[in-house]
């Protein structure tokens, strides 16, 4: 009767000492955004804040790209680091490395050309749209670096390495907390670029830190060092990316449709004007914190249970599952009751316009405890993907969003005495359906398949 409780003590360690460095990068990638925020929204003020705002959704449309495909390769390269074939994840390596540089080279042309006109789409107020769009070109020209910087972390991940990427990102963080406000002002030797002093920041930090990256990696010969064997896989390989899209594009397909539904609400946002444009950007900022849990959970489970299929251990999944959605409410819930305790005196630091502050905090009242919902969801989801069953969990998550939040949104603020509150609560009906479905979906089918590794 002991053995169980040992076990399950066991792996729930080393579940929270892989999830550490995850969390703490984490909050370190949050902190950076947020930093920017503040010294944005405090020197600029709301106009500047609204402008950034405005191009979130848009950004987090391209780089669901780059979450997709990391998502797969490190599924993969999980699956066979834990069966043991080095080579076969440095074939997988190579090919995702190639299909990367591909896609986002095709995003950053077609964005860098067409970044004013989506903006437009979008309903971007006319007194920003000028601006933002100035502001996405940067960040849409160097996206290269960008894929290329996050799918070497999910590589890393892939074979259980979660501290190699806390390092580099703190390193990356230091290095834009420190430039930030020399590009922004213009002190000593650097020109005064205003608040897009903000985007060159990121983009030179993400720059540096994925030359350090190779380097370290070069030097402590590590599994994923890029060498000849890489180098020699560095091509479309047709299994590979069978593989790699099968996995990639539902992960990819989920987050566009949860960016563009982001879209679609931003738009109802807008019709509020500037002021409430800001305040749903900064507690976009602050919700990255409350769902730092959720993503540092699913993706240990993604790579805890990859692993542990390439080494044939079926058994050991029903209790990574159980461990990721308990410690969801754990973590989870502690940041969601900071965050909803102290919303005004949070939300001050970002925001001086009490209106904007008084919106973003019913957003926060309203919404928040619902991305506890949202962590159990991706719990579920995140094993199934790492088994290859992808399909019918983005499918239900696609319908949730489009079915359910968006309409809901819509209708609350356009038909009801909500107005745009009615957009906030928009949010949990939506997380509630799609965690009935896909745990529907999980005990009556999932359950029932055979699972066996994909490469």
């Amino acid at each position: 009767m002991g053995k169980a409780p040992k076990k399950t003590n066991s792996l729930m360690k080393t579940m929270l000492l892989f999830l550490l460095p995850i969390f703490l990068a984490n909050i370190l990638q949050s902190f950076s955004q947020v930093y920017g925020s503040i010294v944005v929204g405090q020197a600029f003020g709301v106009h500047a804040l609204a402008v950034i705002s405005s191009f979130f959704p848009l950004y987090f449309f391209l780089i669901s790209f780059a979450i997709g495909i990391g998502s797969g390769s490190s599924i993969l390269i999980g699956q066979a680091f834990g069966g043991g074939n080095k080579e076969k994840v440095k074939e997988v390596a190579g090919v995702t490395l190639a299909f990367t540089i591909l896609i986002s080279l095709a995003l950053a042309l077609a964005g860098t050309i067409f970044a004013e006109y989506i903006l437009m789409l979008m309903g971007t107020p006319a007194n920003i749209v000028q601006e933002s769009s100035h502001y996405a070109r940067i960040l849409f020209a160097t996206l290269p670096f960008t894929f290329l910087y996050m799918v070497y972390t999910t590589f890393l991940r892939g074979v259980g390495d979660s501290k190699t990427p806390f390092y580099f990102l703190a390193i990356s963080v230091i290095v834009n907390t420190v430039l930030l406000p020399f590009l922004l002002f213009g002190w000593w030797v650097f020109p005064k670029l205003g608040l897009y002093g903000a985007a060159y920041g990121a983009v030179v930090s993400n720059i540096i830190t994925l030359i350090l990256l190779m380097l370290y990696l070069k030097k402590k010969d590590h599994i994923l060092k890029w060498d000849l064997s890489v180098t020699k896989n560095f091509r479309l390989n047709g299994q590979i990316v069978k593989h790699l899209l099968r996995l990639a594009i539902p992960t990819s397909i989920s987050m566009v449709a949860i960016s563009m539904s982001e879209i679609a609400v931003i738009m109802f946002v807008n019709d509020y004007g500037s002021t409430a444009t800001a305040a749903y950007g900064v507690v976009n900022q602050i919700a990255s914190y409350v769902q730092i849990p959720a993503m540092s959970i699913s993706i240990a489970i993604s790579v805890f249970a990859a692993q542990a299929i390439g080494r044939g251990q079926f058994t050991s999944l029903k209790e990574i599952v159980k461990i990721g959605i308990l410690l969801n409410y754990i973590l989870g819930g502690i940041l969601v009751l900071a965050a909803c305790l102290f919303a005004e005196p949070i939300l001050s630091v970002f925001l001086t316009n009490e209106e904007a502050v008084n919106i973003a905090k019913s957003l926060m009242l309203l919404s928040f405890w619902s991305y506890l919902l949202l962590g159990h969801t991706q719990a579920i989801s995140a094993m199934m993907r790492a088994t290859g069953i992808v399909l019918y969990p983005t499918l239900f998550t696609i319908l949730s969003i489009w079915l359910v939040e968006v309409p809901a949104a819509f209708i609350f603020s356009h038909y009801t005495s909500l107005e745009i509150k009615g957009v906030w609560l928009a949010y949990p009906a939506a997380f509630l359906v799609n965690l009935t479905v896909q745990s529907l979906y999980y005990q009556l089918v999932w359950k029932k398949k055979k699972i066996k590794a994909i490469v």
